[in-house]
């Protein structure tokens, strides 16, 4: 099918995100092609702002525009627990629940070796460092259980049961290979509440 080169290119971009075929790239396409200039303005304006000005916090590594972030300058929040994810979305998504009042850890990540992603690409170091250099009494690992997310698990448990912290895992209320972006709010705050030692 042609398009003029413009909006060729504009579909194309639009195919770059995750699951956004050609037909849903079109159709994002055509509804900015409809939108006021000063709407597709404030669209481009939002999205190099956030480029720019989001980056992951130097204590707990989840996106913020301050560093450190909102959660890790809230004093109301627990300081002696912390809930590991592997992305940003992961905390969103606990954060939704308004069940978890503690601090979290993001690991950028899980291990893959078939991705070729070790321990080493992932924030690992820094969260020993964080719970050797503080009071800690529980580490909730809030990963998904997936091959990846397990291999993880056994991993960070080998390496914090021995720094005196309690390590546990959130309940398997999610279904086993779903991510916890997509888990309603009524099932994350089942499994934080079912959450068992690792």
């Amino acid at each position: 099918m042609y398009y003029t080169p413009p909006l060729a290119k504009l579909i194309e971009e639009f195919q770059r995100f995750p699951g956004v075929g050609p037909k849903s790239a079109q159709r994002m396409a055509f509804y900015v092609l409809g939108m006021s200039s000063d709407s597709v303005r404030g669209f481009a304006d939002a999205l190099v702002e956030a480029k720019d000005k989001i980056r992951n916090c130097s204590n707990c590594f989840h996106l913020s525009a301050f560093d450190p972030c909102e959660i890790c300058i809230n004093e109301k929040r627990e300081r002696q627990t912390i809930c590991v994810v592997a992305e940003s979305k992961d905390v969103i998504a606990l954060e939704r629940t308004a069940e978890f009042k503690g601090l979290y850890h993001v690991l950028g990540g899980l291990i893959s070796p078939m991705e070729g992603k070790g321990p080493d690409q992932l924030t690992v170091r820094k969260l020993l460092n964080r719970v050797q250099g503080a009071e800690v009494n529980e580490i909730i690992l809030a990963i998904n259980p997936t091959i990846e997310g397990d291999t993880t698990v056994l991993y960070l448990s080998k390496l914090l049961k021995p720094l005196g912290a309690h390590v546990t895992r959130i309940a398997f209320g999610l279904p086993v290979g779903s991510d916890l972006e997509y888990a309603d709010d009524s099932t994350l705050s089942k499994a934080l509440e079912g959450r068992r030692e690792v």
